[in-house]
């Protein structure tokens, strides 16, 4: 049967990434759909083009994934109004992104958006002029912490207009100012940016500048967003690379076609894509998880699954992904799928990442040698993972291995790249 063509929007696929990341907790729910939702309406409002509007979308979207930690998004957040730059996710967030081509711009404008307009100064910062949509996502972002989510909206808009006009020529350019001066009257303004579908506003209007990928744009993207969640830690900085190796190659000897392939690829680098609803304090913790951590770890596939399964043409690289810690006998989570409900695409993806995770380096253990990481595969073979797999993935174990480090390594590099360009 020939598969169909993947034509994935990017606008939804960012969705996705920014739904995960706000999923981390109820106070920021929603939290970067407010920021493009209020920065859209302003920009409008300033009669932007529909290319510098979808810029700003595109950055709003994506604005705080450069917290790294729940405790430095939180303690941000507490603020009323932020105080000088302090946890430096703007230029994070910017050296992440900006590598992929669609988003280089966003990545400008997420790079300043915590420019303060200091009467004129904020023109300029680092010798780099500031773009305007960098100025709008300010204003956004600190119009959108000021709405308190447990109270009625319309009650609170008389406190934080006042606020931001305070602000004028201070923290916020007046032009910019003035525009949300005449948004602000607006019942439909505040009840748009309080609303829990609000990204559903926000895509009906970006509808006009969809962009859509393809399978190779796909996996680029993908592999984007594999660094955005790896990258939290040096504990797990390099495991989706590693991961996605593996199971590109086991495809492969297991006669899927090049198609299959590609989407194993895009599959194998969206596998922890709920892991950005861990917080890093879990992800790195040494010692044994208490149950309660434990729950968290455990929903990072839920997460995957859901935020995934509302693209149609990533059906079968959703449940690839998104089901790798199912069991042949059922007792995986979070579904308890059995073995005739498992796909052999997550099957090859399980013992991709049991393997990957038992051979790799952490920075609190070596991985395990050939002999004892064979040995634990040959135990798990029919009640948890899928014993022809197994038996593949044995016999051509120095191939896959090899291409396991080869892989990790470079990612590695591309981490130690990234940690000195965000120091």
């Amino acid at each position: 049967m020939m598969l169909k063509e993947i034509q994935v929007p990017l606008f939804d696929l960012i969705m996705c990434l920014s739904d995960v990341a706000d999923f981390i907790n109820p106070l920021v729910t929603n939290h970067q759909k407010q920021v493009a939702y209020i920065a859209l309406r302003i920009a409008e409002e300033l009669g932007l083009s529909l290319e510098e509007r979808t810029q700003i979308v595109l950055a709003g979207e994506l604005h705080d994934i450069g917290f790294l930690s729940l405790k430095d998004r939180m303690a941000f957040l507490d603020f009323e109004f932020e105080t000088e730059g302090i946890f430096n996710h703007e230029k994070i967030g910017y050296s992440l992104i900006r590598k992929f081509k669609p988003l280089s711009d966003a990545a400008t404008l997420i790079r300043f958006h915590h420019v303060k307009w200091n009467g004129g100064a904020g023109i300029e910062s680092q010798e780099i002029q500031v773009p305007i949509g960098s100025h709008i996502l300010h204003l956004a972002d600190r119009i959108a912490v000021l709405i308190n989510k447990e109270q009625e909206v319309l009650g609170q808009v008389k406190t934080i207009t006042e606020r931001v006009l305070e602000q004028s020529d201070k923290m916020f350019k007046p032009e910019l100012v003035e525009a949300f001066k005449n948004l602000s009257i607006m019942e439909y303004f505040w009840l748009d940016a309080a609303s829990p579908t609000v990204g559903t506003i926000i895509h009906h209007k970006m509808r006009p500048s969809e962009i859509e990928l393809d399978i190779k744009g796909l996996i680029e993207l993908a592999r984007l967003f594999a660094y955005i969640i790896d990258f939290r830690s040096p504990f797990t900085a390099n495991h989706s690379s590693g991961v996605t190796a593996t199971a590109e190659v086991l495809a492969k000897l297991a006669d899927f076609s090049e198609r299959e392939c590609e989407m194993m690829k895009a599959a194998g680098y969206l596998h922890d894509l709920g892991k950005l609803a861990v917080p890093r304090e879990i992800l790195e913790k040494p010692d044994s998880l208490n149950k309660d951590e434990f729950n968290v770890m455990q929903s990072h596939v839920y997460y995957t699954y859901r935020v995934l399964e509302r693209i149609d043409d990533l059906d079968a690289i959703n449940t690839w992904a998104a089901f790798h810690h199912e069991r042949l006998d059922g007792k995986g989570y979070p579904f308890h799928l059995k073995a005739d409900e498992l796909p052999l695409g997550s099957r090859i993806m399980a013992v991709a990442d049991v393997f990957t995770a038992i051979t790799e380096d952490r920075s609190y253990r070596k991985g395990m040698s050939a002999e004892n990481a064979l040995h634990v595969l040959r135990q798990m073979a029919n009640s948890a993972l899928d014993p022809q797999m197994v038996s593949l993935l044995i016999h051509n174990f120095d191939e896959i291995n090899a291409v396991r480090q080869t892989a990790q390594e470079l990612a590695a590099a591309e981490y130690r790249s990234f940690q000195l360009q965000s120091a």
